[in-house]
Protein backbone atom coordinates (compact mmCIF):
# COMPACT_ATOMS: atom_id res chain seq x y z
CA UNK A 1 0.00 0.00 0.00
CA UNK A 2 1.31 3.47 -0.83
CA UNK A 3 2.09 5.96 1.94
CA UNK A 4 -0.46 8.37 0.38
CA UNK A 5 -3.22 5.74 0.55
CA UNK A 6 -2.27 4.86 4.12
CA UNK A 7 -2.56 8.54 5.14
CA UNK A 8 -5.94 8.85 3.42
CA UNK A 9 -7.27 5.83 5.31
CA UNK A 10 -5.67 6.69 8.68
CA UNK A 11 -5.03 10.42 8.94
CA UNK A 12 -2.57 11.29 11.72
CA UNK A 13 -3.59 13.50 14.64
CA UNK A 14 -1.92 16.86 14.08
CA UNK A 15 -1.31 19.51 16.73
CA UNK A 16 -0.40 23.12 15.99
CA UNK A 17 0.95 25.46 18.63
CA UNK A 18 -1.54 28.16 19.63
CA UNK A 19 -0.49 31.59 18.36
CA UNK A 20 2.06 30.05 15.99
CA UNK A 21 3.90 32.42 13.68
CA UNK A 22 5.09 29.64 11.32
CA UNK A 23 3.55 26.27 10.46
CA UNK A 24 5.06 23.73 8.05
CA UNK A 25 3.05 20.78 6.75
CA UNK A 26 4.87 17.76 5.28
CA UNK A 27 2.73 16.25 2.53
CA UNK A 28 2.84 13.01 0.56
CA UNK A 29 1.67 13.14 -3.05
CA UNK A 30 -0.47 10.53 -4.76
CA UNK A 31 2.20 10.48 -7.50
CA UNK A 32 4.85 8.01 -6.34
CA UNK A 33 4.58 9.21 -2.71
CA UNK A 34 6.64 12.33 -3.47
CA UNK A 35 7.24 14.57 -0.45
CA UNK A 36 6.36 18.26 -0.43
CA UNK A 37 6.16 20.99 2.18
CA UNK A 38 3.66 23.81 2.59
CA UNK A 39 4.77 26.65 4.84
CA UNK A 40 2.45 29.19 6.43
CA UNK A 41 4.37 32.17 7.77
CA UNK A 42 3.08 35.42 9.22
CA UNK A 43 4.13 38.54 7.35
CA UNK A 44 4.89 41.96 8.89
CA UNK A 45 1.15 42.71 9.00
CA UNK A 46 0.44 39.54 11.01
CA UNK A 47 -1.25 37.68 8.14
CA UNK A 48 -0.33 34.14 7.10
CA UNK A 49 1.10 33.63 3.62
CA UNK A 50 1.39 30.15 2.11
CA UNK A 51 4.56 29.03 0.32
CA UNK A 52 5.30 25.78 -1.52
CA UNK A 53 8.98 25.94 -0.50
CA UNK A 54 10.33 25.78 -4.04
CA UNK A 55 7.17 24.49 -5.73
CA UNK A 56 4.07 26.33 -6.92
CA UNK A 57 1.15 26.01 -4.48
CA UNK A 58 -1.25 25.00 -7.32
CA UNK A 59 0.81 21.77 -7.68
CA UNK A 60 -1.12 20.46 -4.65
CA UNK A 61 -4.35 20.82 -6.68
CA UNK A 62 -6.42 21.78 -3.64
CA UNK A 63 -10.10 22.53 -4.18
CA UNK A 64 -9.69 25.92 -2.51
CA UNK A 65 -8.02 29.14 -3.55
CA UNK A 66 -4.77 30.20 -1.96
CA UNK A 67 -6.46 33.24 -0.39
CA UNK A 68 -9.22 31.09 1.18
CA UNK A 69 -6.65 28.88 2.88
CA UNK A 70 -4.59 31.88 4.06
CA UNK A 71 -7.66 33.61 5.51
CA UNK A 72 -8.63 30.44 7.36
CA UNK A 73 -5.09 30.23 8.78
CA UNK A 74 -5.32 33.90 9.85
CA UNK A 75 -8.24 32.89 12.12
CA UNK A 76 -6.27 29.85 13.38
CA UNK A 77 -8.80 27.46 11.88
CA UNK A 78 -6.12 24.79 11.55
CA UNK A 79 -8.50 21.82 11.42
CA UNK A 80 -10.17 23.46 8.42
CA UNK A 81 -6.78 24.31 6.83
CA UNK A 82 -5.81 20.64 7.17
CA UNK A 83 -9.07 19.59 5.51
CA UNK A 84 -8.49 22.12 2.71
CA UNK A 85 -4.93 20.89 2.04
CA UNK A 86 -6.04 17.25 2.10
CA UNK A 87 -8.69 18.05 -0.55
CA UNK A 88 -5.98 18.00 -3.22
CA UNK A 89 -3.62 15.37 -4.58
CA UNK A 90 -1.51 15.18 -1.41
CA UNK A 91 -2.12 14.08 2.16
CA UNK A 92 -0.54 15.64 5.24
CA UNK A 93 1.88 13.32 7.02
CA UNK A 94 3.13 15.64 9.77
CA UNK A 95 3.31 19.26 10.96
CA UNK A 96 5.71 21.43 12.89
CA UNK A 97 4.93 24.88 14.30
CA UNK A 98 6.58 27.63 16.26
Amino acid sequence: MSKFRELRLNAPKLAIKGGAREVIFKTISCMCDNVGHLRFKKNSEGDFKIDGMGFAVPNWQMKYGKHEIEWTADHEGWDEVIRMINSGTSAIESVISR
